[in-house]
């Protein structure tokens, strides 16, 4: 990469969550989300998150926007230290730092047609106003697919796709930088999904975007990214270019990934790698490396040695003792 610094860039991010008491009572305990994360994203590029549900990506994403407040660590964008900074002085970022959700419907507000939904980011942030604000979400909604009439619709009269295109266009009326896209096809049809992820793709050619994927469906992270992140207890286990993790996994959670990915290429099928045992609770995580109970390949040592996020080489990273 050219660029000097990342973009966006995590530093020992944690964040603990308070758990206990319910109705038996009982103590409190500690779940640890995301557990000394280290990131960068480079500008231009799709940097994918990927690994099983509950291994911490959606709350690392809403940490890297500060829609979550860390409970250690540091996140800078474009040099500027975020973390520690109040709503007011978080204002400015907010335009330039935006997210699309999972569910469209749940984040799109049922009691707004879809022109005001589009328009509101504009207005907050004085971008534009009158019939120059109408002309420019009028060609927003054409480019993400939907037609003029949908501006006077609500969000109810819309197919699930449709309901998505509405959610790009909205992040995109604020012309941000950084997009953090959290499982944005998950709850579409496969049809669907290819159409959301091409319009993706020509959206950050034609805006110069930043992307930030969370998927745990690793066919679709390989389709758009150029750099994968694997996440397993809250870690970040591997980091390297899309292509060489697809083609040559180091870390042995990351091959077991990829081992139950379905392939149409027979040469590209790999020998399916069954992990024993379930996914450790955040709540008493194992001692030394996390993956250690289940891993295929561990040693003595791996039950009591913490393993580091270390270079292997240009553009890879990967946290395994035995690597």
């Amino acid at each position: 990469m050219a660029e000097v610094e990342p973009l966006l860039k995590a530093r020992g991010l944690v964040k603990v969550f308070k758990t206990g008491g319910g109705v038996f009572g009982g103590g409190s305990a500690e779940l640890r989300a995301v557990d000394g994360v280290d990131l960068d994203v480079w500008r231009g590029e799709t940097l994918g998150i990927v690994g099983e549900s509950g291994c911490g990506k959606t709350t690392l994403g809403r940490l890297l926007l500060r829609l979550l407040e860390p409970t250690a660590g540091s996140v800078e964008f474009d040099g500027q230290q975020l973390t520690g900074l109040s709503r007011r002085q978080l204002r400015p970022f907010r335009r330039r730092m935006q997210v699309v959700f999972q569910d469209p419907y749940a984040s799109l507000n049922p009691r707004m047609k879809v022109g005001r939904i589009i328009a509101e980011g504009m207005e907050f942030h004085g971008l534009a106003s009158g019939a120059e604000l109408r002309t420019q979400v009028l060609e927003l909604m054409e480019r993400v697919g939907l037609g003029a009439d949908a501006w006077d619709r609500y969000p109810h009269e819309f197919s699930g796709g449709q309901r998505q295109r509405i959610c790009i266009a909205r992040a995109l009326a604020v012309k941000p930088e950084l997009v953090v896209a959290d499982e944005p096809v998950s709850a579409l049809d496969v049809s669907i999904q290819a159409q959301i992820l091409n319009l993706l793709g020509e959206l950050q050619q034609e805006f110069g975007l930043t992307f930030v994927f969370i998927s745990h469906d690793l066919r679709v992270v390989e389709h758009f990214s150029h750099r994968v992140a694997v996440m397993y207890l809250g870690r970040v286990v591997e980091t390297a270019p899309s292509r060489d993790i697809y083609e040559r996994p180091l870390h042995p959670y990351t091959a077991a990934l990829l081992s139950a990915v379905p392939r149409v290429d027979a040469k590209a099928r790999t020998q399916r790698v069954v992990l024993k045992g379930d996914v450790p609770s955040p709540i008493s995580p194992p001692g030394g490396c996390p993956f250690h109970p289940r891993c295929p390949v561990a040693e003595a040592r791996c039950s009591s040695e913490v393993p580091q996020l270390l270079p292997r080489g240009d553009e890879r990273s990967v946290a395994c003792l035995l690597v």
